[in-house]
């Protein structure tokens, strides 16, 4: 779905721009640059491109725009975010699309652009990590980062990614350089979460080692993300969620670690609530936390 969100009379408004049909694949992942998405879908990351046209004045005469948009089931209230139609119509076509987890129950699971848009990372079930030239979808390198599944892919900000290519013999197309300037982190369903560069591991994190009460195997790695300090152009941070690993009548509490994004020591653990986090994004100013849940809330930090 492609929204369009305003503040009007101080209520924020959610305008359905276009509505584009990915059949019987499920969106899991996605990542944008730019006008480009890498969505997730099954075991294959698609590449879409968007433009937004101009309102069409004779739309919604043959009901086909009304076909089109799907609102959910069920009112808004007071106080909730409205959903409504607009005009403007938003064009979406398939640019590529490429296998990236090859587990016998394939699943991408996270996907990432650098910083400067030129190469994607993906992650999924086979507990492999993946680097793509963007958007010729070349594969740079691939390693397994986890012994099972990758939950989450982290890149600094000053990810940038310079790479030269080259025909051999064969005139096929070989790489000859490839430079990845900062770490990449990933989150593993394998109770661990480590930092990259390359393929080479330069550190695992351990939220846990200030808290001794907490065994090692009782929480696993959810999220991962990079933030930004306020009034700090040379600080970085890192955030992560622990979540509890079996789900109990008494759910224990989830976890909220703030890194150090240069040495990757904690700051900073606080609980988050006992509801399963399924989802974490920071604020570009990297003031504020949102984490969603499995049950559809989300909470500010």
């Amino acid at each position: 779905h492609f929204l369009r969100l305003e503040r009007i009379g101080g209520r924020l408004s959610a305008s359905l721009l276009h509505s584009h049909d990915t059949e019987t694949r499920a969106t899991m992942t996605m990542a944008l640059a730019g006008d480009f998405i890498a969505a997730g879908q099954d075991a294959s990351c698609h590449i879409l491109r968007f433009s937004l046209q101009a309102p069409d004045s004779t739309a919604g005469r043959d009901g086909s725009t009304e076909k089109a948009l799907r609102k959910r089931k069920g009112g808004s209230t007071a106080g909730e975010a409205e959903t409504q139609r607009q005009g403007s119509e938003v064009m979406v076509e398939s640019v590529h699309s490429v296998r990236t987890d090859f587990s016998p129950d394939a699943l991408q699971k996270a996907v990432r652009f650098s910083a400067d848009g030129s190469m994607l990372v993906t992650g999924g079930a086979d507990g492999f990590l993946r680097l793509w030239e963007f958007p010729s979808m070349k594969k740079m390198l691939e390693f397994q980062a986890h012994a099972g599944e990758i939950e989450d892919i982290a890149l600094g900000p000053d990810n940038k990614v310079s790479a030269r290519w080259i025909r051999d013999s064969g005139c096929c197309p070989r790489m000859l350089e490839f430079s990845l300037r900062a770490q990449v982190v990933t989150a593993g369903r394998d109770f661990q979460c480590c930092v990259w560069q390359r393929d080479q591991l330069v550190t695992g994190l351990r939220w846990n080692e200030n808290l001794p009460g907490v065994p090692d195997k009782a929480y696993r790695y959810l999220a991962c993300r990079f933030g930004a300090v306020e009034d700090d152009a040379s600080a970085l941070r890192l955030y992560t969620v622990q979540v509890p690993h079996k789900r109990e009548r008494r759910p224990p509490p989830c976890y909220l670690t703030k890194w150090d994004g240069k040495s990757f020591l904690p700051l900073l653990t606080r609980p988050c609530g006992t509801e399963a986090i399924s989802c974490l994004s920071v604020s570009d100013s990297g003031t504020f936390l949102g984490l969603g849940t499995v049950t559809g809330s989300v909470a500010i930090h």
